[in-house]
């Protein structure tokens, strides 16, 4: 256990340390996208309309979860600071309300959205056999809400505790066992039949509570098994989520709008914004990995009340997403007549400047990430909040109102993305230096 007299490992070597924590959080956000894919390269084997199916319910699935991840982001940053209190009964009762609260939640999920994802498969468009595969798979894959929620609580507290490599190994393992087991089910071997598109599914869910029973093994030999939550407790998480919820609402919002205008504008900007976007999606991994460390290491120095430690973290952490935003940007620009072999010939035109806007605003977005993070480990939700709301709805408003004039072109849509990202990085930033508002960890003492 760290002690709060003893030096930290950061404050020695606080550039190697903060790449020590993210490195494990980085591979453990790559590894599920990753075995997406060849969920998809398995499922593609069976057609296209199965194929299809399992894209409008992987939406779905990612779009229900995505909404829950306050359980990991408020029980990380509870820990940690409890971590830096040394105050370990807390954090084992913080842990127990998020535990109590992830399967209420899970529960409720199954109970309440289950009936309900015929018409949501509806809405998404699924038609015919795509529709029929895609509940098929979203009815089997929802009995896995209450591990996968779990399994988010637990891995927070994990990285609270600056255990990053046991969490990585959970999210690793969890995923090699999706991987060992979609052939068996999707295709069958031997006295096991195929089942299909409900196969893969299958393997999803069955994998996931072997990772939540992996996670709960992890953080009881870390913290202590503890039954010992409240309503208050629970009440406080549960604002973090309403903020959390809003934010990643007005977030989601935005993506769906600059989506829909890019298809708007036909076929070939549809598939350049797509190609643009799957890529800026994987970099965002690296970047968020940087703001999962930051998270517990300010998160710890809070708690031990060393704020001018904390700070430093803040300073590290946006050099070094800085310089990793810089490299990102570079290598997409060096790799441009590559990347244009992702769209064909008609999508190649509006290609090449969403993908320049893109890669120049990779440093921007490593700020806007980075200094999430920051404020995640002080407990600023709300003015998270607010600066998400306040970018969507004046970009948002821009982009749908171009949109409607027809004065829009896949490359506008870009440089709307950029100044949406712009806002959030500023705004973060200032939070900081010199500390507008409010600020729990304003600069202006430095």
């Amino acid at each position: 256990m760290l002690s709060r007299m003893a030096a930290h490992p950061f404050e020695e070597r606080p550039h190697r340390e903060l790449m020590r924590l993210a490195f494990p959080v980085f591979l453990s956000l790559v590894a599920e996208p990753l075995t997406g894919l060849v969920d998809t390269a398995f499922v593609g084997t069976l057609g296209s309309s199965a194929l299809a199916a399992l894209g409008v319910a992987a939406l779905v699935m990612s779009g229900l979860f995505w909404m829950f991840n306050f359980l990991g982001i408020g029980t990380q940053t509870e820990v940690a600071r409890a971590l830096g209190e040394e105050r370990r009964d807390h954090a084992r009762d913080t842990l127990g309300t998020a535990l109590a609260l992830a399967v209420v939640l899970g529960v409720g999920l199954v109970v309440f959205v289950g009936p309900l994802l015929g018409p949501i498969a509806a809405v998404m468009g699924a038609e015919g056999a795509t529709r029929e595969g895609a509940v098929t798979y979203l009815r089997i894959r929802i009995l896995g809400a209450p591990a996968v929620l779990t399994t988010v609580a637990c891995l927070g507290a994990l990285r609270g505790l600056q255990d990053m490599r046991t969490a990585m190994r959970i999210a690793i393992l969890v995923n090699l066992l999706n991987l060992g087991l979609d052939p068996l089910l999707i295709f069958g071997l031997g006295p096991v039949p195929a089942f299909g598109l409900a196969g893969a599914a299958a393997a999803s869910t069955v994998s996931q509570y072997v990772g939540a029973a992996l996670a709960i093994a992890a953080v009881r030999r870390s913290l202590g098994a503890s039954r010992n939550w409240n309503l208050e407790r629970m009440r406080s998480l549960l604002v973090v989520g309403r903020d959390l919820f809003l934010r990643t609402g007005s977030l989601m919002l935005f993506l769906v709008l600059a989506t829909r205008e890019a298809t708007r504008l036909g076929d070939a900007s549809g598939a350049a914004h797509q190609a643009v976007r799957q890529v800026w999606i994987t970099t965002a991994f690296m970047l968020d990995a940087y703001a999962a460390a930051a998270q517990s290491l300010v998160g710890y120095f809070v708690g031990s009340n060393r704020m001018q430690t904390a700070r430093r973290v803040a300073r590290v952490a946006c050099t070094q997403g800085l310089v990793t935003g810089f490299l990102i940007g570079a290598a997409m620009l060096g790799a441009t007549s590559w990347a244009v072999q992702l769209v064909s010939a008609t999508a190649a035109i509006p290609f090449y400047p969403a993908w320049k806007l893109a890669a120049l605003a990779q440093p921007i977005n490593a700020i806007s990430f980075v200094t999430d993070g920051v404020h995640w480990a002080t407990s600023d939700y709300r003015y998270l909040r607010n600066v998400m709301m306040l970018a969507t709805g004046s970009v948002g408003a821009v982009l749908v109102g171009l949109g409607a004039m027809g004065k829009l072109s896949l490359t506008g849509v870009w440089a709307l993305l950029a100044v949406w990202i712009t806002i959030r990085a500023l705004f973060g930033a200032l939070r900081l230096w010199p500390g507008i508002g409010a600020a729990p960890l304003g600069m202006r003492e430095s």
